[in-house]
């Protein structure tokens, strides 16, 4: 079995996975933005879950999360779930908060970021960007063309270690809306899988994922370039380099 720690599991994909890995018999740390947010994970705990609190708008707290997660001892997987829609913590939340924690968290054998079908829609543009949310600056699009560029950033740069994307369609969750098309148990069965299956497909890298189905991801994700650039903007942004 697993050990595997899911961001933003207060709710959504997050805890949905968080349940069904729990039930699997997984070992699963949880993390919730504040202590308002315990109640909501209550019946995770209640079934073995250990429960992190830091709200990752914050870059201070999202390094003393990193620290959290390490005291706890070696992950074999983390998912990086947690994301918002509206400004201006789309850039904190979405892209620099993933990147300190893949920076500052032993290393596990799986990352796994959550991307969205709309980041093809993101502009492969790093002018002016404000990671602290201060200014409203990148859309939500470009977040999500942002984690899926350090997903592959982090494939090539870490061959040990299965990298992937996913993007788990529009499915009915707070931020999805009740009318969403796509079904909910497969808006989160690709990162189980990822994360935790011996199957060889599963256990591979650098992949963009829908559905268990490898797909094309925006070009700008390839890019060589690009993808300096981003690592070399949140580091400079962050005061974190990634090893």
């Amino acid at each position: 079995m697993a050990r595997i720690f899911i961001t933003g599991s207060a709710d959504g994909l997050g805890k949905a996975a968080a349940q069904t890995l729990l039930t699997d018999g997984h070992e699963v740390v949880v993390h919730v933005r504040n202590e308002q947010r315990l109640t909501a994970v209550q019946d995770l705990v209640t079934q073995g879950a250990v429960v992190l609190v830091a709200d990752l708008a914050v870059l201070e707290q999202t390094r003393d999360l990193a620290r959290q997660v390490n005291s706890l001892g070696p992950m074999d997987a983390v998912i990086h779930n947690a994301g918002v829609y509206s400004e201006p913590s789309v850039l904190p939340v979405n892209v620099v908060a993933p990147y300190v924690l893949t920076a500052l968290i032993s290393r596990p054998k799986r990352l796994v970021y959550l991307s969205s079908g709309m980041h093809k829609g993101g502009q492969p543009n790093l002018d002016d960007m404000d990671w602290s949310g201060q200014r409203v600056t990148g859309t939500y699009s470009d977040s999500k063309l942002f984690v899926t560029t350090l997903a592959a950033a982090i494939a090539r740069r870490w061959p040990d270690v299965f990298s992937n994307s996913v993007d788990p369609g529009w499915v009915p969750t707070k931020m999805g809306g009740p009318n969403a098309p796509d079904d909910l148990r497969l808006g989160h069965l690709t990162q189980e899988w990822l994360a935790t299956s011996d199957a060889a497909e599963a256990r591979t890298t650098d992949g963009y994922w829908h559905h268990q189905r490898r797909v094309a991801r925006h070009p700008a994700a390839d890019d060589l370039k690009f993808q300096a650039q981003l690592l070399d903007a949140l580091a400079r942004a962050t005061g974190v380099s990634l090893p």
